[in-house]
C-alpha cells in the first residue's frame, strides 16, 4: 500500500511544505503528484514535528495547494552505479543524458557516502603524473589527495581542468578513471568539455556529470555527491583509482547560499549558511585510501574567487579542509602564459612525501627547493627594479630578471595540448637555473649540482635562438 498526504500547507520558492507526515525523516527522497498526472521529485530538507520541508528539483510551475499528493518513499536519494558507468554522461542529479538509456545495474548507493573511518585511511604517497610542469615539479599531485584550484573569472581554468583529466596518470597502474563534475555551466562551456573528451579519445575512461546554469538549483547541490558517489564505487568496489574534477565550487555555493535563503537560515560572512564549512568538509574529506581496498579517490575541486579575493569565505575555508591550493594569476596570463599558475601562493602539503628517488627521481626535492627559492628572489628584484629602474640592478640581479623571465617562458609556459614526463620537466628545471650561477644555487646539494647543472655557458646564449629549450 502507498501512502500519500493530500494537499500542501505552503509554497515558497523551490520549497513545498507538507503538514501532518508520519516520521519524516531528513533526506528522504518524495514523489510529488501533480494534478496534471505528471510526477515530480523531491528531497526532505528540514523536520520541524510532524511538518516536512521539501526541496522540489524541477521547481513549484504549476504545483496545486490543494491538489497535489505527496509520498514519502523511506530511503534517501540513490545513484544507480556499475561497471558501464565509464563513458558514460549524466545530469547532475545523476540522470542520463547520452541517449545511451539507463545503467545497466540493480546496485544503487546513498549519495550521501559513508565516512572513511581515519584508522583505516592509509597515508597518500604515490605521485599522479598530470603533464604539466607547474604542477608535477612544484605543486605534485598526490594519489589520495584533494589538492583545489583557485582561479578568478575569465581565467582559463576550464581548459586547465580539461588538460588534467586528459593527461593525468599514474605509473604503471591502468586502472585509472577521471569523474569530472561541472555545475552551473552554461551550455557553450557543456559542450566544450564533452567534445575535447570525445575528441581526444579519453572519454572512455571518463564519467561525466553536468549541471547547467539553467537547471534547478538543487541539482546543483547534488551534483558533487552523485560524483563523490561514483567515484567511490569505481575505487573502493572495481579497483580503480579516480580522480575527481569538480568545477566550479563557487556556483555550488551559492546554490547552497539561495537555498538557505529560502529557507529562512540566518545567514552568516557574506550571506553564506553557518555550515559552509562542515557542508565542504562532507565533500572534500570523501578523498583519500582506504586500507585492503586496491583503490583511491582524489579530488581537484575547481573554485573561482569572487572579486579576485583569496580571502572570501569560499577559497578561505576551502584552504582550510585542503592539502594545499593552486592559485592561477590574472597577471600571468595576460602576459600570455598558459597555465597561468602563480607559484609562489601555490603548495601541496603532500608533495614531500610522493616525490624523490622511490616516487620519481632523486633530484626532485632538491630542484623543486631552489626553484621556489629563486623565483621568490625574482619577485624581489622586480620590486626593486620597479623603484630605481632595471639599468642599476647589479649583474647578479640582471641574472635573476633573465631567469624568471626564462622560467616563465619556458617552464611554466606550455600548450595546452603538451604532456610533458617527469624526467622532461626536471631537466627543463635544472637547464633553466643554469642560467645562475652555481654560487646561487644554496639550496642545492654539490653532488647534484656536479649531475645536472650546466657549465658550458654556450648552451645557454637565450639572446640567439633558445635552442637547448626547443630541443629539449
Amino acid at each position: 500500500m502507498i501512502l500519500r498526504y493530500s494537499g500542501l500547507t505552503e509554497i515558497k520558492g523551490s520549497l513545498i511544505a507538507v503538514q501532518g507526515v508520519d516520521h519524516p525523516v531528513f533526506d528522504e527522497m518524495v514523489d510529488i503528484y501533480l494534478d496534471n498526472g505528471t510526477v515530480r521529485k523531491g528531497r526532505v530538507t528540514q523536520v520541524q514535528g510532524d511538518k516536512a520541508i521539501i526541496q522540489v528539483f524541477e521547481g513549484t510551475r504549476f504545483i496545486s495547494l490543494s491538489n497535489s499528493q505527496i509520498h514519502f518513499t523511506g530511503e534517501p536519494m540513490k545513484l544507480a552505479v556499475g561497471p558501464d558507468i565509464l563513458g558514460r554522461v549524466f545530469s547532475g542529479s545523476g540522470t542520463p543524458i547520452d541517449g545511451l538509456g539507463p545503467v545497466s545495474s540493480s546496485t544503487h548507493l546513498d549519495i550521501n557516502g559513508l565516512p572513511i573511518n581515519p584508522v583505516s585511511r592509509i597515508y597518500p604517497q604515490d605521485y599522479i603524473c598530470t603533464g604539466i610542469s607547474s604542477i608535477d615539479a612544484l605543486i605534485t599531485l598526490i594519489r589520495g589527495q584533494k589538492l583545489p584550484i583557485f582561479s578568478s573569472s575569465g581565467l582559463k581554468h576550464s581548459e586547465l581542468a580539461v588538460q588534467i583529466a586528459k593527461q593525468s596518470k599514474i605509473s604503471g597502474d591502468s586502472n585509472f578513471a577521471i569523474i569530472f563534475a561541472a555545475m552551473g555551466v552554461k551550455n557553450d562551456v557543456a559542450s566544450y568539455f564533452r567534445n575535447e573528451f570525445r575528441n581526444s579519445g579519453a572519454l572512455e575512461r571518463v564519467v561525466m556529470f553536468l549541471n547547467l546554469s539553467n537547471d534547478p538549483v538543487i541539482e546543483r547541490i547534488l551534483t558533487p555527491r552523485v560524483a563523490l558517489t561514483a567515484a567511490e564505487y569505481l575505487a573502493f568496489e572495481l579497483g580503480y583509482h579516480t580522480l575527481v574534477i569538480m568545477t566550479d565550487m563557487t556556483s555550488y555555493a551559492e546554490a547552497l547560499r539561495e537555498f538557505s535563503s529560502s529557507k529562512g537560515e540566518i545567514p552568516g560572512r557574506k550571506g553564506y549558511p553557518g555550515y559552509l564549512y562542515s557542508d565542504f568538509s562532507s565533500l572534500y574529506e570523501r578523498a583519500g585510501m582506504i586500507k585492503g581496498k586496491k583503490g583511491s579517490v582524489t579530488q581537484i575541486p575547481i573554485l573561482t574567487m569572487p572579486g579576485d579575493d583569496i580571502t572570501h569565505p569560499i577559497p578561505d575555508l576551502t584552504g582550510y579542509i585542503t592539502e594545499g591550493q593552486i592559485v592561477l594569476s590574472r597577471n600571468l596570463e595576460r602576459n600570455g602564459i598558459y597555465p597561468g599558475i602563480d607559484i609562489l601562493p601555490s603548495l601541496s602539503r603532500l608533495m614531500k612525501d610522493g616525490i624523490g628517488e622511490k616516487f620519481t627521481r632523486e633530484d626532485h626535492p632538491v630542484l623543486a627547493d631552489q626553484l621556489f627559492a629563486s623565483y621568490a628572489h625574482v619577485q624581489e628584484v622586480r620590486s626593486l627594479a620597479s623603484v630605481i629602474g632595471e639599468d642599476d640592478l647589479s649583474d647578479i640581479d640582471k641574472l635573476y630578471l633573465k631567469f624568471g623571465s626564462y622560467f616563465e617562458q619556458y617552464f611554466i609556459n606550455q600548450s595546452p595540448n603538451e604532456n610533458r614526463s617527469i624526467e622532461f620537466t626536471l631537466d627543463l628545471g635544472w637547464k633553466v637555473l643554469s642560467i645562475l650561477p652555481a654560487s646561487e644555487l644554496t639550496r642545492t646539494k654539490s653532488e647534484m649540482l656536479e649531475k645536472y647543472y650546466i657549465t658550458d655557458k654556450d648552451l645557454l646564449n637565450f639572446e640567439s635562438n633558445c635552442e637547448f629549450l626547443d630541443n629539449v
